[in-house]
């Protein structure tokens, strides 16, 4: 699975893998009058301007205090870019940085080419699934690189959603929150992680944002019959896993009994609620401690938690949150987060258990400062 290729945004500049990847058209747009070219560009880098109280701010107006409504139409448009970016990519800190370059090179554009484009947002749309292409081909590189088993970037519930970036605490800017549906459990994401690239978009793209097969194939470098073929394959990769899902309520008590038993160090009432054919996967990214290999088979796994729980969990609180939609588990040591762990459901037990502990990919979980 593919590991996150960028490294934390820092100030004034990209990386240099990034730049060689990607280009770096803000720099040229930079150097062109092109209006308010300048202005945006320093408005979506990450140091953006941060305030005093931390949050990072966007400014909704070019520094001469004239509206611009172009400006606006293209920023109205980040919520939507993410979105497709972080179920392209299952990584937001990733979305963030492709949105970002697709914003810097409306900008890069000539005013007068700029000025012939009809939809701002399909323009917008369409450059940010032709970068998410370009990395997710190139992900079978960064998979070989990345230590372990590689899991999406979990997300938490919109109400405790936090900045990305080190030691912030403070709220993200609404306009960068995902929207919680069906099409981010890690369930699914771990089904998209599984398809080629070109599935994986021309998917996204039809089912889930409804873009025409004429226009996905523009992006996808296809003709729209094989992009509907590619859809297709998609849609069969996921009927082959798919089972029927519980209530959530129901999910939900069965991850609060899980975690009762887990601190309980209880390994039969473990088992009981494990499937025997489940399976645990811990993301470390070589930054902590964790497993490299999958755990197989519930009572295999119950005894290894039981295990775990001998070893850790006196120092460790267990606390029932949303991620990625559905209910999980936030595991905290002295107010962070060090540990979240997603759960799949079926037939009243639990079928997957997915551990993310790579610290890069928990910034945006709160702390118990923040409760």
């Amino acid at each position: 699975m593919m590991p996150p290729g960028l490294p934390a945004r820092r100030a004034g500049r990209r990386s240099p893998r990034w730049e060689r990847r990607c280009g770096s058209p803000e720099r040229e747009a930079a150097r062109r009058p092109h209006g308010s070219a300048p202005y945006f560009v320093r408005s979506v880098r990450a140091d953006a301007s941060e305030g005093a109280d931390g949050i990072m701010t966007i400014p909704s107006e070019p520094e001469d205090g004239r509206s611009d409504p172009e400006l606006s139409a293209v920023m109205s448009e980040r919520r939507r870019l993410i979105n497709l970016a972080y179920r392209l990519l299952g990584s937001l800190s990733e979305a963030e940085d492709v949105v970002q370059e697709a914003c810097a090179r409306w900008y890069a554009l000539p005013h007068r080419q700029r000025e012939t484009i009809e939809s701002v947002s399909g323009w917008l749309m369409k450059v940010t699934g032709r970068i998410c292409l370009d990395l997710l081909r190139s992900a079978r590189t960064r998979r070989e690189r990345y230590v372990g088993d590689w899991l999406p970037e979990p997300l938490p519930d919109r109400a405790e959603w936090i900045g990305g970036r080190p030691g912030a605490d403070a709220p993200v800017d609404p306009a960068d929150r995902i929207t919680l549906d069906e099409s981010v459990t890690m369930a699914f994401l771990i089904v998209l992680e599984s398809m080629t690239p070109s599935e994986r978009v021309a998917f996204v793209l039809h089912d889930v944002f409804r873009y025409p097969f004429a226009e996905v194939a523009e992006i996808v470098g296809r003709t729209p019959a094989a992009c509907r073929q590619l859809a297709s394959s998609a849609r069969r990769r996921i009927r082959a896993v798919q089972t029927p899902e519980p209530p959530v309520s129901r999910q939900a008590d069965l991850v609060r009994a899980f975690r009762r038993a887990w601190e309980a160090k209880d390994v039969n009432a473990l088992i009981d609620l494990l499937d025997p054919d489940a399976t645990a996967i811990a993301d470390g990214g070589g930054r902590v401690a964790a497993r490299l290999r999958p755990l197989r088979g519930g009572e295999q796994i119950a005894r290894y938690l039981v295990d775990l729980a001998g070893r850790m969990l006196d120092n460790v609180t267990f606390i029932q949150r949303t991620v990625n939609g559905r209910p999980g588990l936030v595991a905290r040591q002295n107010g962070v987060t060090v540990t979240v762990l997603a759960f799949d459901v079926a037939a009243d037990r639990i079928k997957h258990i997915w551990a993310v502990r790579n610290p890069d990919k928990l910034r945006r979980w709160p702390t118990d400062r923040n409760r």
